[in-house]
């Protein structure tokens, strides 16, 4: 297992460079000048750019500032500095990351909670009234975007009910981010319940579970050792992927409920072309990536005592 887990490491090293250098060569493809940018309809004197675009290193080759920027992260753990506000971007990090954390935290506890919940209650009744109807949730939840499921809930919960607040005021408040992780997790939840309700019912005409029910063990053993523990496989596959998803793709929810974390940010760098910003905010989101892929791989261990690592 330990050279299993060493030799992944070594293998995320290349394709951490490949992801990042792909990320920042987008990311400086993009039009518009940032530096131009600061000066807004008023303009600068051609000198000024010029020695902003140093100060930066933006006269460089987009290779060299490559170099530079990963040369800076492994050395200094410097992700340099965001133009407009003249801040170091770890310093944005450290406050975007934390408040997406908890939203993406909070989502993925009701994700993989309800999802399998659902799924394996579906799974267990499929073809009856019970699995019909989660089908037909499921499919709702997956059908209506983000935006108007947001919408609807502040509407429900709270204009009518008066149950949550309509927006975030205190991201450290977990209450006022139940509504938003409510919907962040929506799509995602529908999709493990799918997924755990197709994999329950594949493994339950199993010869290994015919087995179990013949030996006469109890049934929450055969459910919950024999069944789960096969079932749950490609479910931890989905969810491991998801919680970079949950982080990066809170765009949209972060901008309904006001909160001030990494989508919010990315959006702002892109509009701003805040390429140091965004590249920092994106290799964060690679890392993660890598690290729930390496988590993933080792739980199938867990789940599945048949796995080996050499």
């Amino acid at each position: 297992m330990g050279r299993y887990v060493v030799r992944r490491l070594l293998q995320m090293i290349p394709v951490f460079i490949g992801t990042t250098l792909l990320i920042f060569l987008m990311v400086y493809a993009l039009p518009g000048d940032p530096v131009r940018g600061l000066f807004g309809d008023k303009g600068a004197s051609p000198a000024v750019l010029r020695s902003l675009r140093h100060e930066y290193g933006l006269d460089k080759p987009v290779l060299v500032q490559y170099w530079d920027y990963m040369r800076n992260i492994v050395l200094h753990f410097d992700f340099g500095t965001q133009i407009a506000s003249g801040r170091p971007v770890t310093d944005i990090l450290g406050e975007a990351f934390p408040v997406t954390l908890r939203l993406a935290g909070l989502a993925f506890a009701i994700e993989a909670t309800l999802g399998i919940l659902l799924g394996v209650v579906a799974g267990l009744r499929a073809g009856k009234a019970a699995d019909t109807a989660i089908l037909f949730l499921t499919l709702l939840l997956i059908s209506v975007p983000v935006f108007v499921l947001g919408y609807i809930f502040q509407v429900v919960f709270a204009f009518q009910l008066n149950w949550l607040e309509p927006s975030v005021i205190d991201d450290t408040n977990l209450s006022q981010l139940l509504m938003p992780a409510l919907v962040l997790a929506c799509a995602s939840l529908a999709y493990v319940a799918r997924l755990t309700r197709t994999s329950v019912a594949e493994n339950l005409r199993a010869d290994y579970m015919r087995t179990a029910v013949a030996k006469g063990l109890p049934r929450r053993r055969i459910v919950g050792v024999h069944l789960m523990r096969n079932s749950l496989i490609p479910v931890v596959t989905f969810l491991g992927t998801d919680i970079g998803a949950l982080m990066g793709g809170a765009i949209v929810t972060e901008g309904i409920f006001n909160i001030h974390g990494v989508g919010g940010t990315i959006y702002e760098s892109i509009v701003r072309r805040e390429g140091t910003t965004l590249v920092g905010l994106v290799t964060i989101l690679v890392l993660v990536y890598l690290l729930t892929s390496l988590i993933v791989d080792l739980l199938y261990a867990v789940l599945d005592p048949r796995i080996r690592y050499a």
